[in-house]
């Protein structure tokens, strides 16, 4: 798993802050369940936006500052 998820627009901040609000610690099993439905109908465009936004939601409970800090 690469530190920083890729993000192709905010959308992908919006649909983890909405996922954390639904199911709380559970978000990231979440974004999971769904990249897998998404894998298993052959969408990977789909796959890989939740694979990211799972990831995303990972590096979003940290509570210190994860990469290059200026």
């Amino acid at each position: 798993m690469s530190p920083i998820p890729y993000l192709a627009d905010r959308a992908h901040v919006f649909d983890a802050a909405d996922l954390i609000r639904a199911f709380g610690d559970d978000a990231g099993l979440e974004a999971a369940a769904r990249a897998d439905r998404f894998r298993d109908l052959g969408n990977h465009i789909n796959f890989c936006r939740w694979r990211q936004i799972e990831r995303l939601i990972v590096l979003m409970s940290v509570n210190r500052a994860v990469g290059t800090v200026h």
